[in-house]
């Protein structure tokens, strides 16, 4: 099931105000990665399903690490990640790794609300470059973000397009999903969300 799809750009306000006018609902919540040197904020696309608009924290400290998903190099808002939801995280894991893709070791994530709050959960390190390849993520027994983020919005649809649709699909299939991938120049993400495409 896909979790959530990662939407970073340069700054954070500026593509929030961006996305309402384009898609008239406002996302808020989310807050900081403590660490990490990004902040977000969040949309529903339906009952369990979620958009985190992500971008550098002009709050924190330059991270010691290149931030998460690539968020860095962006100079335009775009998707640059995705993930599914498991329960049992480490037998995804495994169950890929028996496939031949390894989507890397299991790491504890978490993020600080508004209000203070720590919300915590686990994914696969392959999260950390982003790419069309989604990242798996449990949210133990922390409920979805999907359930407080902002509703109205749906998700109809997500492809991925990519120079070697064989090779990902066979990456997609370890994972245990099945979305289409499409022959195209350059690997990019394309979901349609209530009519309208985002890239």
């Amino acid at each position: 099931m896909i979790d959530h799809l990662v939407y970073a750009a340069p700054e954070l306000d500026a593509a929030v105000d961006a996305f309402e006018e384009r898609f008239g609902v406002r996302a808020a919540g989310g807050g900081q990665h403590v660490g990490l040197g990004t902040h977000n904020r969040l949309l529903a696309l339906g009952p369990r399903t979620y958009l985190e608009i992500i971008a550098p924290d002009p709050g924190q400290p330059e991270p010691a690490a290149p931030r998460p998903f690539g968020v860095d190099g962006v100079t335009e808002p775009r998707l640059v990640g995705w993930a599914i939801a498991h329960d049992d995280i480490e037998q995804a894991r495994a169950a890929a790794v028996a496939q031949g893709f390894d989507p890397g070791e299991v790491l504890d994530g978490q993020r600080r609300t508004a209000s203070g709050e720590v919300v915590r959960w686990r994914l696969t390190s392959n999260a950390l470059v982003g790419g069309v390849v989604p990242f798996l993520i449990s949210w133990g027994d922390t409920p979805s973000p999907a359930l407080s983020a902002p509703a109205g919005l749906v998700l109809e649809s997500l492809h991925v397009e990519h120079p070697d649709p064989a090779l990902i699909t066979s990456r997609l299939r370890a994972l245990g999903t099945d979305v289409e991938v499409r022959l195209a120049p350059e690997p990019a993400l394309v979901a349609s969300i209530s009519g309208r495409d985002l890239r």
